[in-house]
């Protein structure tokens, strides 16, 4: 669903009219039901590893550099998993104090570790800290969910499932007027609960591998 439609479904649930534009609109209340509905979007972007939201990631060490940009990701992300494509091994996480204490004693090879450096790009992208340093160029692999950027315009489509995202606006909305005529904000967030209970399961058995537990 776009960002129009998703307000538009808010406000039909709270007996409002719709709008042709949430972008354009100067009314207080419809970009009070847009602040809303993004909020809804993180609450249910931070509830799963949303199958929707992965993203495969490819990156080319420099000779002798430590560090890579993380281009094309963003701040709001977590890793799944890292690897290194070229030596077919996947890559071991570490503590960015353990980085340092490793970079410490300069070793050159292929990377098998790595951590996310404090340090940014020019245009504010993370960076990656790898060790041992690069001695060739070596193609890295990384997994993530990528938590996406808040809907502002009106054709901006929403990843997540929608529904969890409306039930969750309407209960927002509901909880700030005090009332939607006959619901209490109570019940409202208790089915957007369900909603987004229902989402996950539904997501999980794309990836059963990631919740049942098997012994080693």
């Amino acid at each position: 669903m776009t960002y129009l439609q998703l307000v538009n479904s808010v406000l039909r649930r709270l007996r409002e009219d719709e709008v042709v534009s949430v972008e354009n609109s100067t009314d207080s209340y419809i970009k009070l039901i847009g602040d809303y509905v993004n909020d809804a979007k993180r609450i249910v972007e931070d509830s799963w590893d949303w199958t929707m939201l992965r993203k495969n990631q490819f990156y080319t060490t420099n000779v002798g550099n430590p560090l890579v940009p993380l281009t094309n990701i963003g701040n709001s992300f977590k890793t799944l998993f890292v690897r290194n494509s070229t030596s077919n091994n996947n890559m071991k996480q570490i503590s960015f104090y353990e980085m340092v204490k490793k970079q410490n004693n300069p070793s050159s090879g292929s990377v098998v570790y790595f951590s996310y450096d404090n340090e940014l790009t020019s245009v504010g992208e993370p960076t990656m800290s790898l060790y041992p340093t690069p001695d060739k160029e070596e193609s890295i692999n990384v997994y993530v969910v990528e938590k996406t950027d808040e809907l502002t315009t009106d054709n901006e489509a929403l990843k997540a499932p929608s529904a969890p995202v409306i039930h969750y606006a309407v209960a927002l909305a509901a909880r700030e007027r005090g009332e939607t005529g006959g619901t209490s904000a109570q019940e409202l967030f208790s089915i957007a609960d369900t909603m987004l209970a229902d989402a996950i399961a539904i997501d999980a058995s794309r990836v059963p591998y990631e919740t049942i537990w098997t012994p080693c």
